[in-house]
Protein backbone atom coordinates (compact mmCIF):
# COMPACT_ATOMS: atom_id res chain seq x y z
CA UNK A 1 0.00 0.00 0.00
CA UNK A 2 2.80 2.45 0.99
CA UNK A 3 4.91 1.88 -2.26
CA UNK A 4 1.92 2.45 -4.33
CA UNK A 5 1.09 5.45 -2.41
CA UNK A 6 4.93 7.16 -3.42
CA UNK A 7 4.76 4.75 -6.80
CA UNK A 8 1.55 7.59 -7.44
CA UNK A 9 3.17 10.62 -6.05
CA UNK A 10 6.61 9.65 -7.77
CA UNK A 11 4.64 9.98 -11.34
CA UNK A 12 2.57 13.10 -10.11
CA UNK A 13 6.31 14.91 -9.53
CA UNK A 14 7.47 13.58 -12.75
CA UNK A 15 4.41 14.94 -14.76
CA UNK A 16 4.44 18.58 -13.01
CA UNK A 17 8.26 18.53 -14.06
CA UNK A 18 7.11 17.82 -17.64
CA UNK A 19 4.41 20.51 -17.39
CA UNK A 20 6.88 23.10 -15.60
CA UNK A 21 9.48 22.56 -18.50
CA UNK A 22 6.71 23.07 -21.20
CA UNK A 23 5.35 26.23 -19.44
CA UNK A 24 8.85 27.34 -19.70
CA UNK A 25 9.77 26.72 -23.48
CA UNK A 26 6.83 28.52 -24.13
CA UNK A 27 7.69 31.16 -22.22
CA UNK A 28 10.98 31.65 -23.71
CA UNK A 29 10.20 30.73 -27.04
CA UNK A 30 10.74 34.27 -28.21
CA UNK A 31 12.82 35.50 -25.63
CA UNK A 32 15.92 36.42 -27.26
CA UNK A 33 14.36 38.68 -29.79
CA UNK A 34 13.68 42.32 -29.40
CA UNK A 35 14.49 42.44 -25.70
CA UNK A 36 11.81 39.87 -24.88
CA UNK A 37 8.96 42.07 -26.04
CA UNK A 38 5.27 40.79 -25.23
CA UNK A 39 7.35 37.25 -24.83
CA UNK A 40 5.07 34.91 -23.33
CA UNK A 41 2.11 37.03 -23.61
CA UNK A 42 2.07 36.63 -27.31
CA UNK A 43 -1.52 36.84 -29.05
CA UNK A 44 -0.94 33.85 -31.51
CA UNK A 45 1.93 31.47 -32.94
CA UNK A 46 2.37 33.68 -35.98
CA UNK A 47 3.54 36.79 -33.90
CA UNK A 48 6.76 34.48 -32.48
CA UNK A 49 10.43 35.62 -32.86
CA UNK A 50 11.64 37.03 -35.47
CA UNK A 51 8.21 38.95 -35.80
CA UNK A 52 7.38 39.24 -31.89
CA UNK A 53 5.84 42.96 -32.56
CA UNK A 54 3.24 41.35 -34.71
CA UNK A 55 2.99 41.07 -38.80
CA UNK A 56 3.52 43.74 -41.43
CA UNK A 57 1.64 45.05 -44.39
CA UNK A 58 2.61 46.47 -47.59
CA UNK A 59 1.26 49.39 -45.64
CA UNK A 60 3.86 49.70 -43.44
CA UNK A 61 6.52 48.43 -46.09
CA UNK A 62 5.66 51.60 -48.10
CA UNK A 63 5.60 53.76 -44.90
CA UNK A 64 9.29 52.59 -44.13
CA UNK A 65 10.15 53.32 -47.57
CA UNK A 66 8.63 56.53 -48.23
CA UNK A 67 9.49 58.01 -44.78
CA UNK A 68 13.08 57.62 -44.62
CA UNK A 69 14.15 59.56 -47.68
CA UNK A 70 11.54 62.12 -46.39
CA UNK A 71 13.34 62.24 -42.91
CA UNK A 72 16.66 62.49 -44.73
CA UNK A 73 15.66 65.77 -46.56
CA UNK A 74 14.40 67.46 -43.98
CA UNK A 75 18.02 66.01 -42.16
CA UNK A 76 19.82 67.80 -44.58
CA UNK A 77 17.98 71.06 -44.20
CA UNK A 78 18.12 70.77 -40.66
CA UNK A 79 21.90 70.35 -40.98
CA UNK A 80 22.32 73.83 -43.27
CA UNK A 81 20.81 75.70 -40.31
CA UNK A 82 23.85 76.41 -38.09
CA UNK A 83 25.72 77.81 -40.68
CA UNK A 84 22.72 80.20 -42.14
CA UNK A 85 20.20 80.52 -39.87
CA UNK A 86 20.00 84.21 -38.36
CA UNK A 87 17.63 83.26 -36.04
CA UNK A 88 18.30 81.21 -32.59
CA UNK A 89 14.49 79.87 -32.80
CA UNK A 90 15.26 78.36 -36.14
CA UNK A 91 18.63 76.84 -35.05
CA UNK A 92 17.09 74.92 -32.12
CA UNK A 93 14.14 74.03 -34.06
CA UNK A 94 16.19 72.48 -36.67
CA UNK A 95 17.99 70.67 -34.06
CA UNK A 96 14.99 69.28 -32.81
CA UNK A 97 13.88 68.01 -36.45
CA UNK A 98 17.33 66.26 -36.61
CA UNK A 99 17.38 65.08 -33.03
CA UNK A 100 13.65 63.11 -33.50
CA UNK A 101 14.50 62.34 -37.23
CA UNK A 102 18.12 60.77 -36.95
CA UNK A 103 17.25 57.50 -34.99
CA UNK A 104 13.99 56.87 -37.12
CA UNK A 105 15.87 56.46 -40.23
CA UNK A 106 17.80 53.60 -38.44
CA UNK A 107 14.57 52.17 -36.79
CA UNK A 108 12.93 52.41 -40.13
CA UNK A 109 15.68 50.82 -41.85
CA UNK A 110 15.81 48.11 -39.60
CA UNK A 111 12.46 47.03 -40.05
CA UNK A 112 12.94 46.83 -43.64
CA UNK A 113 16.03 44.85 -43.40
CA UNK A 114 14.19 42.59 -41.07
CA UNK A 115 11.50 41.83 -43.48
CA UNK A 116 14.28 41.22 -46.35
CA UNK A 117 13.53 44.31 -48.18
CA UNK A 118 15.78 47.19 -49.77
CA UNK A 119 16.52 49.76 -47.70
CA UNK A 120 16.74 53.10 -49.98
CA UNK A 121 19.91 54.04 -51.37
CA UNK A 122 21.20 57.37 -49.85
CA UNK A 123 19.49 60.09 -52.71
CA UNK A 124 16.84 57.63 -53.87
CA UNK A 125 13.43 58.75 -55.10
CA UNK A 126 14.38 62.41 -52.49
CA UNK A 127 13.09 64.23 -56.00
CA UNK A 128 10.63 61.59 -57.32
CA UNK A 129 9.13 62.18 -54.29
CA UNK A 130 8.42 66.05 -54.71
CA UNK A 131 4.67 67.31 -55.02
CA UNK A 132 3.19 64.21 -53.13
CA UNK A 133 4.58 64.32 -49.81
CA UNK A 134 5.96 68.12 -49.39
CA UNK A 135 9.31 67.05 -50.48
CA UNK A 136 11.47 69.73 -51.87
CA UNK A 137 12.72 69.53 -55.16
CA UNK A 138 16.59 70.21 -56.29
CA UNK A 139 15.84 73.70 -57.36
CA UNK A 140 14.43 74.56 -53.60
CA UNK A 141 16.88 73.04 -52.00
CA UNK A 142 19.52 74.51 -53.60
CA UNK A 143 17.54 78.13 -53.18
CA UNK A 144 17.71 76.90 -49.40
CA UNK A 145 21.62 76.56 -49.54
CA UNK A 146 22.21 79.79 -51.26
CA UNK A 147 20.29 81.74 -48.68
CA UNK A 148 20.98 82.75 -45.16
CA UNK A 149 19.87 84.85 -41.81
CA UNK A 150 15.76 86.05 -41.99
CA UNK A 151 16.15 85.00 -46.09
CA UNK A 152 16.84 81.63 -44.76
CA UNK A 153 15.12 81.40 -41.60
CA UNK A 154 11.62 81.97 -43.97
CA UNK A 155 12.14 80.03 -46.53
CA UNK A 156 13.73 77.12 -43.98
CA UNK A 157 9.92 77.16 -42.01
CA UNK A 158 8.29 77.66 -45.27
CA UNK A 159 9.39 74.34 -46.67
CA UNK A 160 10.05 72.82 -43.37
CA UNK A 161 5.58 73.16 -42.82
CA UNK A 162 5.17 71.85 -46.64
CA UNK A 163 7.35 68.91 -45.47
CA UNK A 164 6.01 68.21 -42.31
CA UNK A 165 2.75 68.24 -43.72
CA UNK A 166 3.66 65.64 -46.51
CA UNK A 167 4.93 63.70 -43.57
CA UNK A 168 2.00 63.93 -41.17
CA UNK A 169 -0.43 62.67 -44.21
CA UNK A 170 2.02 59.48 -45.03
CA UNK A 171 1.80 58.86 -40.77
CA UNK A 172 -2.09 59.08 -41.42
CA UNK A 173 -2.26 56.87 -44.31
CA UNK A 174 0.01 54.20 -42.37
CA UNK A 175 -2.13 54.25 -38.85
CA UNK A 176 -5.25 53.54 -41.13
CA UNK A 177 -3.58 51.07 -43.41
CA UNK A 178 -0.50 49.59 -41.35
CA UNK A 179 -0.77 46.73 -39.40
CA UNK A 180 2.89 46.58 -37.42
CA UNK A 181 2.23 48.37 -33.97
CA UNK A 182 5.75 49.92 -33.87
CA UNK A 183 5.34 51.55 -37.47
CA UNK A 184 1.71 52.48 -36.18
CA UNK A 185 3.83 54.23 -33.19
CA UNK A 186 6.14 55.77 -34.71
CA UNK A 187 3.29 57.46 -37.13
CA UNK A 188 1.58 58.25 -34.23
CA UNK A 189 4.62 60.22 -32.56
CA UNK A 190 5.85 61.62 -35.83
CA UNK A 191 1.77 63.16 -36.13
CA UNK A 192 1.95 64.72 -32.48
CA UNK A 193 5.20 66.16 -33.33
CA UNK A 194 5.35 67.71 -36.26
CA UNK A 195 1.63 69.36 -36.15
CA UNK A 196 3.43 70.81 -32.74
CA UNK A 197 6.48 72.42 -35.23
CA UNK A 198 3.89 73.09 -38.04
CA UNK A 199 2.37 75.28 -35.02
CA UNK A 200 5.08 76.55 -33.91
CA UNK A 201 6.41 78.09 -37.75
CA UNK A 202 3.67 79.54 -38.15
CA UNK A 203 3.84 81.53 -34.95
CA UNK A 204 7.45 82.72 -35.89
CA UNK A 205 6.47 83.57 -39.70
CA UNK A 206 3.76 85.71 -38.00
CA UNK A 207 0.60 83.10 -39.91
CA UNK A 208 -1.58 82.80 -36.54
Amino acid sequence: MISKRSHVRRTAVVAAAGAAALVLAACGGNGDSSAGHDGHTTKSPSSSAPASQGQHNAADVAFAKGMIPHHRQAVEMADLAPTRAGSAEVKKLAEDIKKAQDPEIKTMSGWLTSWGEEVPAEGAMDHSMHGTSGMMSAEEMDKLKNSSGKAFDTAFMEMMIKHHEGAVTMAKTEQADGAYEPAKTTAAAIITSQTAEITQMNKLLGKN
